[in-house]
């Protein structure tokens, strides 16, 4: 099967807030894989973590505003909307009704998420929906040794250190593409501003403006 169509990409997450790290892999992989477009999904209720105590509502603003005036983001507020948890599956499936089966899609996510893979719901019916675009630091190198079995043999099926590959289908290939890695931490980030310690220069001002003026974290434990 062979497609024309430019790459979708997907980035999912809670973005509690939203930093730098988070709009840096997007932006990144969105130039380097030359993607059309980078939707921007925050998650309603994370599967694998527990609630965050920040509405999806404030979450979504803060988004909004983080992605506004680039013209590769996009945000898409449908798990937002979406009762119950926030499934990407889901979202891939909503996604291929509305947009057809030939459009390459990328799934992009850190190594962390992706060696948890296997803990998602329905994860196998993933690869018949997107590509897995794993971002990692320079120097990481991608085995297959010490992932579980079941990911293993997929991976081992799959992976591919070439980004044309993405183009020539829309579904299937596991690539691993090296970005800067930025050390920045929602959960560092949430401890400092309960701490009354400066996070300029980690997350945007718009997004660091809008904690201020509604006080979000003010009163959080540092999880």
């Amino acid at each position: 099967m062979s497609s024309t169509a430019s790459p979708l990409g997907i980035f999912g997450g809670t973005f509690d807030p939203i930093h730098f790290g988070h709009l840096r892999l997007a932006e990144e992989l969105g130039d380097s894989l030359e993607l059309e477009e980078v939707r921007i999904i925050p998650a309603r209720v994370p599967p694998h973590r527990s609630s965050p105590r920040v509405t999806s509502e404030h979450r979504l603003e803060m988004t909004r505003l983080a992605v506004a005036g680039n013209p590769r983001f996009a945000l898409d507020d449908r798990e937002c909307r979406r009762e119950g948890p926030s499934y990407t599956v889901d979202t891939l499936l909503e996604l291929r009704a509305e947009l057809g089966a030939e459009r390459p899609f990328c799934l992009l996510m850190g190594v962390d998420a992706f060696m948890l893979l296997t803990t998602w719901s329905r994860w196998r019916k993933l690869f018949d929906l997107a590509h897995i675009v794993i971002a990692h630091r320079p120097g990481f190198e991608l085995k297959v040794e010490g992932m579980p079995d079941e990911l293993g043999r997929e991976v081992d099926a799959r992976l591919s250190w070439d980004a044309s590959r993405l183009r020539s289908r829309p579904c299937g290939v596991v690539l691993a593409h090296r970005i800067a890695g930025l050390e920045i931490s929602g959960t560092a980030i949430r401890a400092g501003l309960r701490e009354g310690r400066s996070q300029r220069y980690l997350l945007p001002g718009c997004v660091l403006d809008y904690i201020g003026r509604t006080a979000l974290y003010q009163d959080f434990d540092a999880g």
